[in-house]
């Protein structure tokens, strides 16, 4: 197997004088697609940071795409890193055109100003709005779409350059029922073309796990719970734990249901 995109060895932070994550190892395969679970506050975009090289960690050791964080310049990195989080849709000007939200992800810049681009970036920017049903939107300005079409926008903005890992923080938070399992459908297709990158995905829950996801980390108070192959991780046992609630798991054709059981208050 190729080596690891991602090894996290005894990685601690600390923010104020309080942990936020604790003695994390965890290791991403090209391969796989992980998708992060816990509480408010329990250290999943902490974790999706420093997994994008974003964040250096307090203590222990971050290994992202054979470069150690804190350790290197990892200015040539970053572009094969892709990122869609809500923080970075925050800093998409809303008359930003579509086509071009996507393909600023050439020069890692949100906002065309005087960037020099090639036919064969706008092309391809072409080819991944089509890849993620968005090119009859590339001319629109990325603030009149809908979120569902923003999210999309944001991902599709993500895999514009290639990336060798495809970090996604909540992809799904904020959608309607349509919305949400469009977006589902689409992620779950790309994750189950060997193709495409190591992936690591941050929800809060299971119901937006796409299908050929599988593994799974769970973490709590900023600690490793569990992790691992999917149908192993993701039990009611190991959820109840994690979300300290009495919880029963479903899985029917690759997606997950939870729901308390009946008789206990949440």
């Amino acid at each position: 197997m190729a080596d690891s995109v991602l090894r996290l060895s005894d990685v601690s932070v600390v923010r104020d004088g309080n942990p936020v994550l604790k003695g994390i190892d965890w290791t991403v395969e090209p391969d796989e697609r992980w998708v992060i679970l816990g509480r408010n506050g329990a250290g999943k975009t902490t974790l999706l940071q420093i997994a994008a090289a974003a964040l250096h960690p307090s203590s222990g050791e971050a290994v992202v795409l054979g470069e150690s964080v804190g350790h290197t310049d990892l200015a040539e990195l970053r572009p094969l890193l892709g990122f869609a989080s809500s923080a970075l849709a925050r800093r998409i000007p809303r008359n930003e055109r579509v086509l071009d939200v996507v393909m600023t992800a050439a020069y890692a810049v949100t906002g065309r100003w005087n960037e020099l681009y090639e036919d064969i970036d706008e092309r391809r920017a072409h080819r991944v709005l089509s890849e993620w049903h968005l090119d009859h939107l590339a001319e629109r300005t990325f603030g009149s779409l809908s979120d569902g079409e923003q999210k999309r926008v944001q991902i599709a903005r993500s895999v514009m350059t290639d990336p060798e890992i495809l970090l996604l923080d909540e992809p799904a938070a904020s959608l309607d029922l349509g919305g949400r399992e469009e977006l589902l459908q689409l992620l779950g297709g790309y994750a189950s073309d060997p193709k495409s990158p190591a992936i690591v995905m941050v929800t809060h829950h299971v119901e937006e796990i796409p299908q050929a996801f599988n593994r799974a980390l769970l973490l709590k108070d900023g600690e490793i719970t569990a992790q691992g192959p999917i149908g192993d991780v993701l039990t009611s046992e190991n959820l109840s734990a994690t979300f300290d609630i009495d919880v029963e798991i479903t899985e029917s054709d690759g997606r997950y249901t939870a729901r308390a059981r009946q008789g206990v208050e949440g």
